[in-house]
């Protein structure tokens, strides 16, 4: 008895690590200092423990549902991709029932969420949940869809300062364009990021940057993408007056993105993982401390 039950421990253990591993759990971290940004943004406010976790379990639910979902759908092409050729979606670690339990579960958690919070984002979960499960089809249409999973990403700071002020006002400037900022940035790196599977999406007929442009071409089309993110983030300093403190975390994202763009090269895509994850997630941690001291200097 001892024995099976600890078998069926380590079953469950290693299930709930297979499901972890399909929806690449961590790369929460790349919307999170985001979503708090656009918290920050709203103050001050009436401000509840509601909302922090509502935001919270918005963006968990709702990335979770995307990641799921584009797991499901493009199994076929993992499958035939030496980079994602084990994904637990391929090998059979997760089932495909699991899967579409894992996404309706957490679709209706984005959905109660957002509706717990206030009705304003009730009824945008809608548009959200479009946008965010949209990204996994574009890509077979469209080289877009680099700009759908920004736009996905993007929404993160706008929904989080609806979640706290309850309507879009005069605040809300600023917080769209840091959506704006978000959604140029995460298309930059993700162009980088298509860049290792440029020969996989040509094969299959997938469309993306590099598969249409080419690795040059595509380094050049995620700089733009990367300077009109700076661009982006000034423009929310204007119009939410924020002060130093904020326009030093612009300089350093500034800083971080050149440094991103100095590790890949036409040439050598050897430190693409490096650039994508690490550079990345810094940059939104620094935005994030950034917005959090420059609001703390205005309301002290």
């Amino acid at each position: 008895m001892n024995v099976g039950m600890q078998r069926a421990n380590v079953g469950l253990v290693q299930h709930f690590g297979a499901m972890l591993s399909l929806v690449r759990f961590s790369h929460t971290l790349f919307a999170l200092p985001w979503a708090m940004v656009g918290v920050l943004l709203a103050l001050p406010a009436e401000f509840e423990l509601r909302h922090a976790l509502g935001v919270l379990g918005c963006m968990v639910c709702a990335r979770t549902t995307a990641m799921a979902f584009n797991r499901l759908v493009d199994r076929r092409y993992d499958a035939t991709n030496p980079r994602t050729e084990l994904r637990p979606s391929v090998t059979g670690a997760v089932s495909r029932a699991a899967m579409l339990l894992l996404i309706f579960a957490c679709a209706a958690g984005f959905v109660a969420c957002s509706w717990w919070i206030n009705s304003l984002c009730g009824w945008l979960s809608f548009v959200a949940l479009a946008v965010v499960l949209g990204y996994s089809l574009t890509k077979r249409i469209s080289a877009a869809c680099h700009w759908v999973l920004g736009a996905g990403l993007g929404l993160a700071p706008v929904g989080a300062y609806i979640a706290v002020r309850g309507t879009f006002d005069a605040g809300s400037h600023a917080a769209i364009a840091i959506g704006a900022a978000v959604l140029c940035w995460t298309a930059g790196f993700d162009i980088l990021y298509a860049l290792a599977d440029m020969e996989h999406d040509r094969n299959e007929g997938l469309h993306s940057i590099p598969a249409e442009l080419g690795v040059a071409r595509s380094l050049l089309v995620a700089r733009v993408c990367h300077a009109a993110m700076i661009v982006a983030l000034a423009l929310a300093a204007v119009l939410g007056g924020l002060g130093v403190a904020f326009w030093v975390g612009v300089a350093s994202a500034c800083a971080l993105l050149l440094l991103e763009h100095c590790l890949v090269s036409a040439t050598d895509l050897s430190r693409l993982n490096v650039a994508f994850f690490r550079v990345n997630v810094a940059l939104g941690f620094v935005m994030l401390a950034a917005t959090s001291l420059d609001v703390w200097v205005r309301l002290a």
